[in-house]
C-alpha cells in the first residue's frame, strides 16, 4: 500500500521509525516532512497529508506530533477526511472498523516506538466493517460534504 505520513518538529524521529517499519513491510511511502527538529507549523503538513488522502493520491496517512491532538484537529478540518487519534491498538483496530479512518495520528512523547509500530501495524491489519456502523460514517460524510459545499 502507498501511505502518506507526515509529523511536526517533536515527531520527527518517530516518524523515522514508523517509516522505516512500514517501508520494511512492503510498503510505499511518501514522506511529507518535517525532516528535522526546528520548529514548524504542523498544521501545514496535516493538510497536506489529509489532502492527499482526500484526493485519493494515497488510501491513507499516519500523522504524529508531540500528543497527536494537534495533527488530528487539523487533518480532520479537510473535507472528506476521517481522522483518529491513536494511543493503543484496540483504538487503531476500532478507527478503521467502526470509523473507517483514512488517517491515524500518533503522539511521540505519549508513546514509544515498539507501541507506535504496533498501532499502524493493527490499523493497516484492519478494514471496515460496514454494519451498524456504515450509517453513522454515511451520517459524517453526508454532513461533511453538506459543509463543505460538495453537496
Amino acid at each position: 500500500m502507498e501511505l502518506a505520513i507526515g509529523c511536526d518538529e517533536a515527531a520527527c524521529e518517530l516518524k523515522e521509525t514508523i517509516k522505516k517499519h512500514l517501508i520494511a513491510a512492503g510498503h510505499e511511502v511518501t514522506d511529507f516532512g518535517t525532516h528535522d527538529n526546528r520548529p514548524v507549523l504542523y498544521p501545514d503538513v496535516a493538510f497536506a497529508v489529509a489532502e492527499s488522502v482526500a484526493k485519493g493520491e494515497h488510501p491513507r496517512g499516519v500523522l504524529l506530533c508531540g500528543t497527536g491532538i494537534g495533527m488530528a484537529i487539523s487533518a480532520n478540518k479537510v473535507p472528506g477526511i476521517r481522522a483518529a487519534q491513536c494511543h493503543d491498538t484496540y483504538s487503531a483496530e476500532r478507527a478503521s472498523r467502526s470509523n473507517d479512518a483514512q488517517i491515524i495520528t500518533l503522539g511521540a512523547r505519549v508513546i514509544g516506538p515498539e507501541l507506535a509500530k504496533a498501532i499502524v501495524d493493527k490499523w493497516l491489519q484492519s478494514s471496515f466493517d460496514g454494519g451498524r456502523s456504515k450509517p453513522k460514517v454515511d451520517r459524517i460524510n453526508e454532513y461533511d460534504a453538506r459543509r463543505s459545499g460538495a453537496a
